[in-house]
């Protein structure tokens, strides 16, 4: 037997081995957290407050506490105005570097780490080199990698994250339309005029922090445009420090009116998707989806040619939910973030949308992504793992097919308080607000400012205030609504109707309820300019935001901001669907707007609430609006992307490097006696990626135990060497096993490798199979079988697999909440009762359930396995190669070799994806 001098261990990205994809030992009932110790997600912890703010890096290794980042972070809020975002960038890398400095004194002990080819808290992540096909099948890919020595950890860990700086420390901006309007002078030059709103306010007022750069569509099309006009519009936008991005006509037309606002948007407000009629229709569909696609890599090609090494990208709102996926595919190491403005839809609302799964994959690839409030993150969590399967983890998203995980996070935005208690200071404002006051007179006012669109709850609000004027009539003469009216898509028929339905209202309340002298409502469809609207905002006692569903709506808060000035503060009515809701519920009224003797009581308890009780709920809302800008907010998002690169690092320390295959090759045709051991599940099956989603739900199962061509012919050809051996290691049934392989030369270690059968050229008997661990205690199945039988009764599309020495309850089929919620009822339900004194393990996979004989690992067998092949080989095995996605209780499979042998020409512990292992690094 002996041990051999060189050893390749890989392991492979895929789903997990028999019963689960990444699984660990269930805590004893004394270890185990009752559902009340539970962390919340960490992309529930930002709420209404710190926003994104990121718990410890890694609380398994008792780094600082969330608390005291959430501290920091505060306190590099508070000095960034003076330091700029470069400044805040530094002190975000000194508490980094503390905490790895802490992370590498608890370290001195242990085993050295590759980290080579981590390139650590470098500021792109590492990048992997695709090789040519693997001996297995070129659905799996190689890389190479390098390795050092412990002594390079410390200072390796340091010096890259000094590197960490952006080397070109700019900021991408990437957005539908540019923050300008673009007017064409009767010259022919070119006469440029910022626009105004939230993330153009945010963004402006780090302008003096690190340079920006803004990507959009400039607001014309270059069609008919003269090539010299052109470029003299580009150096202009270039100048300024805008890059425009030119869509045809009828491109832009099927993108932006086609899918954005017509598929995108309404669905995202929970507005249902239109009915096909015909197939025209339907056709029409299609090509608003090719529209959208090849919008978004009009985009990226644009961002590429202006992307230099070190450019942090920040793409934002539904137009642009392919970009991040698209960038990557052409630069791995860069570093995207991306934020949505509007709401997103729960998942039974989102798996309506035909073009579901390309649009969660084109987010996948982004390294942060933003909403506003937790519902929204939440849903979108939810669709990943309904949808795709991914599994929804404490910070966001995790692939288990591959590791690679998607940070997900709250971030609430605001707005610029000081741009409006300045304007209240002016003349102009002043004056204004002494003409409204005498025009209003003794009557108390009531504002709603919206856009005129579907989803703004006009007609809702007006009917409450019909409501309220008709029950309370002492208020007919003494209160007057005014209504601002934005009119948007004047040419869309839904809008046209929805206008005829609001004046309707409108001439019906004031025939009915108005006199000679006055009516109770104003209503204007039209904008208003600045100054006119913050003297509205100030002279108004109460506001109405009715919205159906809002992303946030800033209405709500520039009108607080605007009655700081107030003796009585003005009350802000809201509703419960804005998603302003979460962050000024406590000083707001809050309403269902489809109630409308809820808004109408809410209006009646406005207007009588005293004065103090205005000024507290005034207070309250204030200081949120003060401290949660829309500075503090871009600032919140860039330094989170930032920490969510190092946490990355920091998470997949473990990861070992890429194999490389061209090095493997040469170790294996320079061996003299080889032995290669295999994985089954998700190492040598077909994946369900390959599948269809509609056919995945029908035939996953029977697809994914079935070995992949490819494989198979690899296998073949190797199995012809007379010097390679192979076994086939699985926690599948023996019998069945041996289907799978029937006519190859393989050894089959079946059981977990309790069961170990030499090659065969006929069907195997009873005496053929070796027994490696001769007493098997399997006496608890008769208490366990029962339970799993009774969960997968009530458990729809989950499974009980029967085998001779091991249970496996799999639900990874079935709905991923409710799965979870009964693998948690079962642990409880067995470490109580049948397993409480028997012999047996309990292992917990990703969606699974294993109950084995106690001690019984991979391991374990792998050992027994391996010396009985030397003995009866005659000849020691100067070449190991392990390859398989296993439960974390059985990757000691890859570490048995390790202790007292070095790895041949930096070969070692490696991978083919993303996933954490236990396995060593080093020897």
């Amino acid at each position: 037997g002996g041990r051999p001098p060189r050893a390749v261990m890989e392991r492979e990205a895929g789903a997990g081995e028999g019963p689960g994809e990444r699984a660990a030992p269930a805590d004893p009932p004394d270890r185990r957290r009752s559902s009340s110790d539970m962390h919340r997600p960490r992309w529930a912890q930002g709420g209404g407050g710190e926003g994104g703010d990121g718990p410890p890096l890694d609380p398994s290794l008792g780094l600082s506490s969330r608390v005291d980042r959430l501290l920091r972070r505060r306190q590099m809020r508070r000095t960034s105005s003076s330091q700029g975002l470069q400044g805040l960038a530094q002190s975000i890398w000194r508490s980094s570097e503390e905490d790895l400095r802490l992370l590498d004194t608890m370290e001195q002990s242990q085993r050295s780490e590759s980290l080579t080819s981590l390139q650590h808290l470098s500021a792109t992540p590492m990048q992997r080199t695709p090789s040519d096909k693997s001996l297995f099948g070129s659905h799996n890919s190689l890389a190479l990698s390098a390795r050092s020595n412990s002594s390079d950890t410390r200072e390796g860990l340091l010096a890259a994250g000094r590197a960490a700086a952006p080397r070109s420390n700019r900021l991408l901006v990437v957005a539908n339309r540019l923050p300008l309007s673009v007017r064409q002078t009767e010259g022919g030059g070119w006469e440029l005029q910022r626009s105004s709103g939230g993330l153009v306010s945010a963004l402006m007022g780090m302008s003096g922090a690190l340079e920006q750069r803004w990507i959009g569509w400039p607001g014309i099309s270059a069609e008919g445009m003269g090539e010299g006009t052109q470029q003299d519009l580009e150096a202009k936008l270039h100048h300024e420090g805008y890059v425009p991005v030119f869509l045809r006509q009828n491109l832009l037309d099927l993108f932006y009116n086609g899918f954005c606002n017509s598929v995108l948007w309404p669905l995202f407000h929970y507005i249902p998707l239109k009915q096909d009629t015909e197939l025209g229709d339907k056709d029409l569909g299609q090509e608003q989806w090719e529209a959208y696609r090849l919008a978004n890599e009009e985009f990226a090609r644009v961002v590429l040619q202006e992307y230099m090494p070190g450019d942090v990208v920040w793409c934002h709102d539904y137009h642009l939910m392919l970009l991040p996926a698209i960038l990557k595919q052409h630069e791995p190491g860069m570093r995207i973030g991306w934020f949505l403005h509007t709401p997103f839809p729960s998942s039974e609302i989102y798996r309506a949308l035909p073009e579901r799964e390309e649009i969660l994959e084109g987010l996948l690839e982004a390294d942060l992504v933003g909403f506003h409030t937790y519902d929204y993150a939440r849903h979108f969590v939810s669709a990943c793992s309904r949808i795709l399967g991914m599994e929804g983890t404490t910070g966001g998203v995790e692939n288990p097919q591959t590791g690679n995980s998607l940070r997900v996070a709250v971030f609430p935005i605001g707005i610029d308080p000081g741009r409006f208690t300045a304007a209240l200071k002016t003349a102009e404002v002043q004056e204004r607000m002494r003409q409204l006051r005498q025009h209003f007179g003794n009557r108390r006012v009531m504002l709603g400012v919206d856009r005129l669109d579907m989803v703004k709850g006009i007609p809702q609000k007006l009917l409450a205030f019909e409501k309220f004027l008709n029950d309370n009539p002492e208020w007919r003469d003494q209160v007057l609504l005014v209504q601002l009216a934005v009119p948007t898509r004047k040419t869309v028929p839904e809008y046209q109707k929805l206008t005829s339905v609001v004046h309707e209202i409108v001439g019906r309340i004031n025939g009915r309820f108005g006199s000679l002298t006055g009516v109770p409502i104003h209503h204007l469809d039209q904008s208003m300019q600045f100054h006119e609207l913050v003297a509205l905002y100030a002279c108004t006692d109460v506001c109405i935001v009715s919205s159906l569903r809002d992303g946030m709506n800033l209405v709500s808060y520039e009108y607080v901001t605007c009655q700081e000035e107030k003796e009585v503060p003005g009350l802000l009515i809201l509703s419960e669907f804005a998603g302003a809701a979460q962050s000024l519920g406590a000083g707001a009224i809050l309403v269902n707007p489809w109630n409308v003797n809820d808004m109408a009581t809410a209006i009646k308890r406005g207007l009588h609430m005293s004065e103090e009780e205005r000024r507290e709920r005034h207070k309250q809302n204030f200081s949120h609006i003060h401290m949660h800008t829309s500075q503090a907010w871009a600032e919140t998002f860039l330094s989170e992307l930032a920490d969510t690169q190092i946490e990355a690092e920091l998470r997949h320390r473990n990861i070992p490097p890429f194999l490389s295959g061209e090095a493997l090759r040469d170790v294996y045709d320079g061996s003299r006696r080889r032995l290669v051991v295999l994985g089954y599940n998700a190492t040598l099956t077909s994946t369900e990626e390959e599948l269809p989603q509609h056919v995945r739900q029908f035939d996953q199962q029977k697809r994914s135990s079935t070995v992949h061509p490819e494989s198979l012919a690899s296998l073949e050809q190797l199995s012809k060497d007379p010097r390679t051996t192979i076994v086939i290691f699985s926690g599948s049934k023996r019998y069945s096993l041996e289907k799978k392989f029937k006519g190859l030369r393989v050894w089959l270690a079946a059981e977990n490798g309790i069961y170990l059968r030499p090659p065969l050229a006929r069907k195997s008997k009873e005496k053929d199979w070796v027994h490696m661990q001769e007493e098997v205690q399997t006496d608890w199945k008769d208490s366990v079988q029962p339970v799993f039988e009774y969960f997968a009764e009530r458990t729809p599309r989950s499974t009980v697999e029967i085998r001779e020495t091991c249970l496996v309850w799999n639900y990874k089929y079935a709905d991923p909440d409710f799965g979870r919620l009964q693998a948690r009822d079962m642990l409880q339900h067995l470490w109580t009762g049948p397993i409480s004194n028997a012999q047996v393990d309990i292992i917990q996979g990703a969606r699974s359930v294993e109950a084995r004989p106690v001690g019984l690992t991979k391991g374990k067998m792998m050992e027994r396995i391996f010396n009985h092949i030397s003995d009866r080989e005659g000849e020691d095995i100067d070449f190991f190669f392990c390859a398989g996605h296993f439960l974390k209780r059985d990757e000691d499979i890859f570490t048995f070799l390790e202790e007292e042998e070095e790895p041949y020409a930096g070969l070692g512990p490696s991978t083919l994806g993303s996933r954490q292992s236990l396995s060593e690094l080093t020897s």
